[in-house]
Parts: C-alpha cells; structure tokens; sequence
C-alpha cells in the first residue's frame, strides 16, 4: 500500500510538473508571439525611424541630383534605396500589429530614460540627429563642393543619431525582427560614417561634434 501510495504520489508529481513546463511553455511562445503595443518601444522605433529615415533619403536626394562625384551620388543612391526600402517595412510591421502608423504619444517616448538624444535648434522633429530646418535650406541652397560638405556633415550627424536609436531599441526588446533590423542600421551606418569621414577629408573638411 505505501509503495502505490508512493507511485500514485510519483505520477501526480509529474504531472505536476509536467503541466507546469507546459504552462511556462505557452507563456514564453505567447509573450514572444504576441502584437506589440501602441506604447511599446517596437511600434515608437518602427514610426521614429520611419521619421527619422524619410530625412535621410530627403538629403540624398538633393545630394545626388546636385553633385557630379560619382561616389558621393553612389553613396546617396544608396542611402535612397535602404532606407526607403526599411521605412516599407516599419510600415508593415505597424500594420501586422494592428497599430496605425502615426500616434499621439511624444516623438522618443519610447528611448525615454533609456540614453538621451541631442535636438538640433530648429529641427524638424526632436529626434537625435535630425537636420533643422535652417541647415536643410542651407543644404538646398549650396552648390559644388559646398553642398557636399555639408551633407556628408549632416548625415554623419544623421546616422550617429539612427545608430543611438538603434542601439536603445536593442536594450529595450528582443523581439527577433525588430532587433535583427535595429543591429542592422547600427552595423550598416557605423560603416557608412567611417566612409562619409574619409570623403570629408579628401574634401579639406572635418566632421561636426559627435552626438554620440
């Protein structure tokens, strides 16, 4: 009798355990599977950098049409192309979550607390590297070897601030597409600033402050 007690003691132990191992189990695929929220730090990243990213390609655009090197067009061909093609899919993410793709929550409300972020005066919205309104006019205005200093100065500006949202979201979320493509923009516009630095100084010109 105390050996079956024993065994029937045995049994429900592990069931027990087993429905606990299940029970974690679900939980984990559940909070890993489940749609971000709107307040959540994947939908702020996917519609600041969708901001953040439309700037970018804004710039490239007149510094391709305005220069005649072929490696600095190359290079804003590039950035069009990138970025245009991520800012698709942030926008897809938005919508597979069920969140609409603006919000009235602040701009960076979802990096807050999580490393700071420098705001140019006048710029067109308070996210780290953004170009101001007077420097995009300056930028549209210059001409020759002007115009490519300084957008090769105001997009390494750009990306320093893309790679400090970048580098936020990944101590925010591990969620596995979001954070694939977060380390993606810091790997890929760390690589494009060491580039953009050696075109400055073929041009006789240097960087402005970091802001990272």
């Amino acid at each position: 009798m105390k050996d079956s007690a024993k065994s029937r003691r045995g049994v429900a132990l592990g069931v027990l355990l087993g429905c606990l191992v299940v029970a974690v189990t679900l939980l984990f695929v559940v909070g890993r599977t489940a749609s971000p929220t709107d307040a959540s730090p994947e939908a702020g990243f996917a519609r600041d950098m969708s901001v953040h990213h439309a700037q970018a390609v804004e710039m490239s655009f007149i510094a391709r049409d305005g220069s005649e090197d072929e490696a600095l067009r190359q290079l804003a061909y590039d950035i069009i192309v990138t970025q245009t093609a991520q800012r698709g899919i942030f926008m897809g993410w938005l919508q597979q979550w069920g969140l609409n793709q603006s919000t009235e929550r602040p701009v960076m409300a979802w990096m807050s607390g999580h490393g700071g972020h420098s705001v140019t005066p006048g710029a067109s919205a308070a996210m780290p590297g953004m170009a101001g309104d007077d420097e995009l006019k300056r930028l549209r205005e210059a001409t020759g070897k002007d115009q490519e200093i300084l957008f090769l100065q105001l997009m390494i500006r750009h990306h320093e601030g893309g790679v400090q949202m970048g580098r936020g979201l990944l101590k925010l979320s591990d969620r596995d597409e979001v954070a694939t493509m977060a380390q993606h923009i810091v790997d890929g516009q760390t690589g494009e600033i060491e580039l953009m630095t050696d075109m400055l100084r073929q041009r006789g010109a240097q960087r402005l402050p970091s802001i990272l």
